[in-house]
Order: C-alpha cells, then sequence, then structure tokens
C-alpha cells in the first residue's frame, strides 16, 4: 500500500520514469515515450531533471597552457587582467585616479580581446564567448571614457553630451 503511494507521488511530481523509480507494473518509467534523444526510450522520462548534477564549462573554459604547467602559468589571461585591475587600483587609492581608471578600463578592453583571440583562456571564461566579450568590452570602453572625461580638465571633451546632461538637468 505504500509502494503504491509513493509511486502515485512520484507520478504527480513529474518524476516517474527517472532513474531508481519502478512503476508497480514492472515497467521502468512512462509507457511509449520512445522519442529521440538522450535520456529518451522505455523506461526514461523527457522530463527535466528536479537537481542537476553537473554544469557545463563556457566555452574556451579549459587550461590556457598545458595541465602539467603550474597554476598561475594555466590562468595566465586571467591573472594579466586582474593584475592590470590591481595596479589601476592601487594607482587610484595614491591619488593618481584618471591613470588607474583608465588602466582598469584598459585591462577590462584586453580581458575582451584575449577572450576572443584566445581559444582558451581558462578562468577568464564565465559565460559563452559572446556574452563575455560584449561584457568586458562595454565595460572596459565606458570606465575608459568615465576616465577619459572625468573632471577637471578632461582629456576627452564630448560637446553633444554636455547638451544632453544640461536638458536632463533642467
Amino acid at each position: 500500500m505504500r509502494a503504491e503511494a509513493a509511486v502515485e507521488s512520484r507520478e504527480a511530481d513529474g518524476n516517474a520514469g527517472t532513474e531508481g523509480n519502478h512503476g508497480t507494473d514492472g515497467n521502468h518509467g512512462t509507457e511509449g515515450n520512445t522519442g529521440p534523444g538522450r535520456g529518451s526510450g522505455p523506461g526514461r522520462s523527457r522530463r527535466f531533471p528536479r537537481f542537476t548534477r553537473s554544469t557545463a564549462r563556457p566555452e574556451g573554459g579549459g587550461r590556457a597552457a598545458p595541465g602539467d604547467a603550474p597554476a598561475p602559468v594555466r590562468q595566465w589571461p586571467l591573472l594579466s587582467v586582474l593584475g592590470g585591475t590591481a595596479v589601476g587600483l592601487i594607482l587610484v587609492a595614491f591619488g593618481v585616479s584618471r591613470v588607474g581608471t583608465l588602466l582598469i578600463g584598459l585591462s577590462l578592453l584586453a580581458g575582451a580581446v584575449l577572450r576572443w583571440a584566445l581559444p582558451s583562456v581558462g578562468m577568464l571564461a564565465v559565460r559563452s564567448r559572446f556574452t563575455d566579450m560584449v561584457t568586458y568590452g562595454v565595460l572596459g570602453a565606458l570606465i575608459s571614457l568615465l576616465a577619459l572625461m572625468s573632471l577637471p580638465d578632461p582629456w576627452l571633451e564630448i560637446p553633444w553630451l554636455e547638451k544632453i546632461i544640461r536638458f536632463a538637468v533642467r
């Protein structure tokens, strides 16, 4: 009686036919589930599992150097971007904010270029190649523009941007 109740509750939850769930009629899962694809066929459910067992690596998420190399060598793309960002933050802390902020932006732009140019970038790969390139590129460009346009005495002046800001502030 308990076994039948457990099977019915699993079927109501959508877990019928997954590994280890046996029906009362001797079949292992749902009947007539013979569609194409992984995990299909008699005895397998086509529904997604409730809990994932692993995650897929992002494109280019492999090692950037052979496996027998020390860890810092295997992750040189990430360490170069983080190193440039750290130097930029140190410069900002010591009062050279424009140069430090520009270095942070250029480090992110370099990360976008590395993500585009190299087939394997180690832990610099977080998402898909396209998403990483757009994220690093947009953030790097915006931070670099911020550094170039910061007051006093901006290195880059965009006249139409000043008009937009004055119109929005009024």
